[in-house]
């Protein structure tokens, strides 16, 4: 935590790629917190299970290793799911991955008219940092197929160039 804290001395981190660093002290908390809770003498008993009241509908937000996840669900009498809906995290990261890519561009485009290797190395960074989706994520890093047009203001094509 001190050297997370120490990268920007003490300043919220909005660095992109802090997540994964943010995530791993998160889940180490989780770790210590939940040894405590099974330790826990008002947590040991016969009594602990109340059944509630069915419900036809419900939501849930849950924190998963990608992101958010929220779930809206409805099932009819016979407990069978009618609608489910869920928002990913990929929904949730669209716009920042969206401003990583708008960054990455500005800082390498200045004036170019083509398109690098290194520009395409640092876009594919800048959108895994948020591990936008599963058959995303399989991928390994450097082999993700992606594919990058530049145009101008008028929107003429002047380079495109596409990862192995």
């Amino acid at each position: 935590r001190q050297e997370f804290m120490a990268v920007t001395g003490g300043k919220p981190n909005s660095l992109s790629l802090a997540y994964h660093w943010t995530r791993m002290i998160e889940l180490l908390h989780s770790g210590e917190k939940i040894q405590a809770l099974l330790n826990d003498p008002d947590l040991q008993g016969k009594d602990l299970v109340v059944k509630g009241q069915r419900r036809a509908e419900w939501a849930a937000i849950v924190e998963a290793p990608r992101g958010t996840l929220f779930h809206h669900y409805r099932v009819d009498a016979q407990d069978r799911v009618t609608m489910a809906n869920l928002i990913v995290s990929t929904t949730s990261n669209n716009e920042p991955m969206n401003r990583a890519v708008q960054m990455i561009a500005k800082s390498y485009l200045s004036g170019k008219k083509e398109i690098t290797e290194g520009m395409l190395n640092h876009i594919e960074v800048g959108i895994r940092a948020y591990d936008p989706c599963l058959s995303c994520a399989t991928h390994a890093l450097g082999k993700m197929p992606l594919e990058v047009e530049l145009r101008d203001a008028a929107g003429a094509l002047l380079d495109r160039r596409r990862t192995a």
